[in-house]
């Protein structure tokens, strides 16, 4: 199993007040650049998907993939352009994985809790932490990337809707003493990343 990632900043932000969530700042850096520094070690090679001019997130050095799917169709389209993007720009790669971009905390050991369910039989694999899944952060393989763009040309547009159809299986973490899935979807949450960024011992630097 090759795994490269893409980072999903592709939505319209409106419970943020629109714009880049990902640019909006944390203990002095964006929320972009907490996701990268989390994501890239695990994956083999990863990419932004975003829509708009790509020249605003150039100081991140990373590929910027836009949707192939037009009207901001929702996380499913930002993995199919990651999936394409593999496809294309990383030999080899076998799977994708999908982190938000709004998600600072999430696990060190994602991938590698994702790839085992992969390895042991699942068609794919998401997080869940606090009896709650977290399907933006999955594991999907290149090999149903057709698949997932006819289902998006018919109009799916929930990621549940359209793993139905697909053995899911769950990486179950604590959501103690912080859920790492804690997500900065309006402004007021920026506040209690702050927070949450202290309590997490050794990594709010």
């Amino acid at each position: 199993m090759k795994v490269a990632g893409i980072v999903l900043a592709g939505g319209l932000a409106r419970r943020m007040g629109g714009g880049d969530k990902g640019l909006r700042m944390l203990a002095g850096r964006p929320l972009l650049a907490w996701v990268i520094e989390r994501a890239r070690p695990q994956v083999s090679a990863l990419a932004l998907n975003a829509n708009g001019d790509p020249a605003r997130l150039a100081g991140f050095g990373l590929p910027v993939v836009p949707d192939s799917i037009a009207g901001f169709a929702g996380p499913l389209a930002g993995v199919l352009a990651g999936l394409d993007w593999a496809g294309a720009q990383v030999p080899g790669a076998t799977h994708v994985a999908s982190f938000a971009s709004d998600a600072p905390f999430f696990p060190r050991d994602l991938v590698a809790r994702l790839a085992a369910l992969v390895s042991a039989g699942a068609d794919l694999a998401c997080a869940c932490s606090g009896g709650q899944s977290h399907p933006v952060f999955g594991l999907w393989p290149l090999a149903l990337r057709q698949d997932l763009r006819a289902a998006l040309e018919r109009g799916v547009r929930k990621v549940d809707e359209w793993t139905a159809g697909y053995r899911l299986e769950q990486a179950d973490f604590a959501d103690q003493p912080v859920d790492p899935f804690f997500n900065a979807n309006r402004p007021e949450d920026l506040a209690e990343a702050e927070r949450l960024a202290h309590l997490i011992k050794g990594e709010a630097a």
